[in-house]
């Protein structure tokens, strides 16, 4: 997959893939100079229309822009160029959830024809506190499981430790000055290594309690992997130490905690998830991939256990 970073270099990124006529998917916010035969405005969608004319898919913006797209490419068979404006490495992987636009999740899948990435750290410069915050924590927990779901591998696990290093040294400094180009470049470069990470290896036992918990009730991904990276690591520390202690190290001295207390989320009770529903959360993330990707998937028992810590 191609990968660059300015957008002064989409224009040549499409050259390269012989596309003419791509078809935006992107919030009425963004704008691109290159040509593009339409735009759909509608961010998250359940579907998209594609008009025939169209060679390629185009999308700009987060996670939702993205699997948007990808559920379109993954229809029509048309390559995908993204755009990334967050931290979220949606841009890695094939595979997509399906939400309504009020973000509520109506299904998911996979196979999306990735072309192409350009990032631009231009594009985060005005990216809010609780977003920055949110997709970053998002980023680490892609290097975090890849290091010990059962698909990891070296090349995983180095690409999981550069993410996790930068991630950890640079996002108290984006909080702290969020217009600063040199700390929000190096964020940016941490989150890609992660998606990379998540690309090679997979998703682990947080996400499945994240994807839960945010599809249920719309509630934003990156905030939802912020507060169920810590339990999640508790869980997966007695069955990989040492892949969790590797973690720990390139996080250089600053824990999960601290990074996704910069975010001031709260807990689960102050999101408006109702606590009579936790077992049932439990068991919708018992039965997602990101549970049966760890070396032993967690009980539901063991789930609610987990969701009862952060409520």
């Amino acid at each position: 997959m191609i990968v660059r970073w300015s957008l002064t270099e989409l224009r040549g990124v499409l050259e390269e893939l012989g596309l003419e006529r791509p078809f935006l998917v992107a919030s009425p916010r963004w704008r691109l100079d290159v040509p593009v035969c339409g735009r759909w405005p509608e961010v998250p969608s359940p579907g998209i229309e594609v008009p025939e004319e169209a060679d390629s898919l185009l999308a700009m913006g987060g996670g939702s822009a993205i699997d948007t797209a990808k559920n379109a490419s993954s229809q029509t068979g048309l390559p995908l160029v993204s755009v990334p404006t967050t931290y979220s490495g949606a841009e890695w992987t094939p595979g997509f959830g399906i939400r309504s636009p009020e973000r509520l999740m109506l299904g998911g899948g996979g196979g999306a024809s990735l072309a192409a990435i350009v990032y631009d750290v231009e594009l985060t410069l005005g990216l809010p506190r609780a977003e920055t915050v949110g997709t970053a924590l998002n980023a680490l927990a892609h290097c975090a499981e890849a290091l010990y779901v059962t698909g990891r591998n070296a090349a995983a696990d180095r690409r999981a430790l550069e993410g996790a290093a930068l991630i950890g040294e640079w996002l108290p400094a984006v909080v702290e000055r969020p217009a600063d180009r040199g700390p929000r470049s190096l964020l940016l470069r941490g989150a890609a290594a992660a998606g990379e990470a998540l690309a090679l290896a997979g998703l682990g036992v947080g996400h499945a309690l994240a994807q839960a918990l945010g599809g249920r009730y719309g509630l934003p991904h990156g905030t939802m992997n912020a507060l169920c990276l810590p339990p999640a690591l508790r869980f997966a520390a007695e069955q990989a130490p040492e892949a969790v202690e590797r973690f720990r190290t390139a996080l250089g001295g600053r824990t999960v905690e601290a990074l996704a207390g910069l975010g001031d989320f709260g807990r689960l009770r102050d999101l408006g998830v109702p606590e009579g529903e936790l077992p049932a959360l439990a068991a919708a993330a018992a039965g997602r991939r990101g549970n049966a990707n760890m070396p032993r998937p967690a009980t539901a028992a063991e789930l609610e256990q987990l969701l009862r810590s952060i409520y």
